[in-house]
């Protein structure tokens, strides 16, 4: 009877630790925990609004180019122009710059159509920088907090002089544990995070500079 009054009472203090409410946990990581949760936020929002930023930017039209083709044979310039701005995507974009400069020569077409792609790069690559410090700053934090962590857990034990015991210990050890879990989980997010995104934009630029090749080819084509 002993033996289970003694164990329902652990699984009692397991549950009680178990259920140790989040933002208990969060204090108890020390101040370091806020530019982690800072990170966390920035991770999340640029994520988001990246992710759905390119999703709209890798949306085309399979006839987009074909059309252009058409009204450049027919030497309707000015509707292919419309067409272009009609279209609100990245290649409209670049295909527009290229229209517009026809009659010049073809490195020029090209250089002008590399700009504004690049320029469009550029735009969809906003934030991501700060992404990847957050997934390399995080667990820099963490660490950090790991060692001030134990710094503050081993001057605690020497100040209390031979009256230790875990309480003492407790909070820079808590410190110490805490961040560097939160830096690592923020981290690690962040860093895939990171990867989705580039993954994302990489197709994206093979669609922009597949279009740019088969704008140049149309340039050079045979009026039939």
């Amino acid at each position: 009877m002993l033996n289970f009054i003694l164990l329902q009472a652990e699984a009692e203090v397991v549950t009680r630790e178990v259920s140790l409410p989040f933002w208990e946990l969060f204090l108890k990581g020390g101040f370091l925990m806020w530019p982690i949760l800072l990170l966390s936020v920035l991770s999340v929002y640029i994520f988001f609004e990246r992710y759905f930023a390119v999703k709209t930017a890798a949306r085309t039209d399979p006839d987009f180019m074909s059309r252009i083709r058409d009204y450049i044979h027919e030497e309707r310039i000015d509707a292919a122009l419309a067409l272009c701005r009609k279209t609100d995507s990245p290649v409209a974009r670049m295909i527009e710059k290229g229209i517009s400069r026809i009659g010049r020569p073809l490195t020029d077409i090209h250089s002008a159509i590399e700009n504004v792609g690049r320029q469009e790069v550029f735009k969809l690559e906003r934030g991501l920088p700060i992404l990847a410090s957050a997934a390399g700053g995080a667990p820099m934090i963490g660490f950090l907090g790991t060692v001030t962590g134990m710094v503050r857990a081993f001057y605690n034990m020497a100040t209390a002089g031979s009256n230790v015991d875990i309480q003492i210990l407790s909070s820079g050890i808590y410190e110490a544990m805490i961040t560097t879990v939160g830096g690592l989980l923020v981290g690690i997010i962040a860093y895939f995070f990171y990867n989705i995104l580039v993954a994302r934009i990489e197709k994206i630029v093979n669609q922009l500079e597949s279009s740019t090749t088969e704008f140049i080819d149309l340039l050079n084509e045979p009026v039939k």
